[in-house]
């Protein structure tokens, strides 16, 4: 029996970047699609609770069963397991986002929530990026990075509870390097932007500028982009903060 690989993604089940990482994981296994059926962008862990959610099929894509879900990416991967595969992946796919998603940007994405659904689920999981937001960007140089790390970790399996991050830069030359290093410290600054309606109201678009706070430091994920370096973060579902218990209640009294 071929491994059984369940792909989402934050971009849409049209976005380029999904179809790219299918071309490549059907060469591994059986490869079935659970995607937005819109954009969801920033959607990290949400899941809808206050409205139906529908799971309809779509036409196949390169030997690959597709599906679309008015959903969150962690619904598509919730409604998968609960509705359309009938045994448990072996790896969960999500990607390739359009967009980097390194240092603080991993806890916002939908796409990296896709692949913390598939960890939760105790499945070895993989969000992949690209760190281009064009429509038509061109996936190809993330290509043999999916195909090296996907195998491997179908091989090989991942610790529980820890999925990876995987960057990519958009660079010329294409990159030939890939690092296990860590997320960036970081953050956004600037990150709305004023206007008025026609009505004399305000509002506000969600802009901003990212700050890293750390440019000199070389073992950071933002470092090796910026040098033309594939990054592979090891991110751990559980958050909890490894803190002195004599601390705990010195804070708590």
């Amino acid at each position: 029996m071929k491994p059984l690989i369940l792909v989402s993604n934050d971009d849409g089940i049209q976005a380029s970047g999904v179809h790219s990482l299918i071309d490549v994981l059907v060469k591994l296994g059986e490869v079935v699609v659970v995607c937005p059926d819109s954009p969801q962008s920033g959607q990290s862990m949400a899941i809808t609770s206050n409205s139906p959610l529908r799971i309809k099929p779509v036409e196949d894509y390169n030997g690959a069963k597709m599906y679309k879900v008015n959903g969150t990416p962690v619904d598509c991967i919730k409604l998968a397991m609960h509705t359309v595969i009938d045994r448990k992946p072996d790896l969960v796919v999500s990607g390739i986002n359009h967009g980097s998603n390194a240092s603080i940007n991993a806890m916002y994405s939908g796409t990296m929530g896709a692949a913390f659904e598939g960890c939760a689920f105790g499945i070895p999981s993989i969000g992949f990026s690209l760190t281009n937001h064009s429509a038509d960007a061109d996936f190809s140089p993330c290509l043999p990075f999916v195909e090296a790390i996907s195998r491997q970790v179908l091989e090989n399996g991942l610790p529980e509870g820890v999925a990876l991050n995987v960057n990519i830069p958009d660079c010329i030359p294409h990159p030939t390097e890939m690092r296990l290093t860590k997320g960036c410290k970081g953050r956004w600054t600037h990150e709305y932007k004023e206007y008025v309606d026609p009505l004399g109201q305000k509002f506000y678009w969600l802009t901003g500028s990212f700050i890293n706070e750390e440019p000199e430091n070389t073992d950071t994920d933002e470092w090796c982009l910026s040098h033309g370096i594939v990054s592979v973060v090891p991110v751990a579902l559980d958050r909890t903060a490894q803190i002195d218990d004599f601390k705990i209640l010195q804070l708590l009294t």
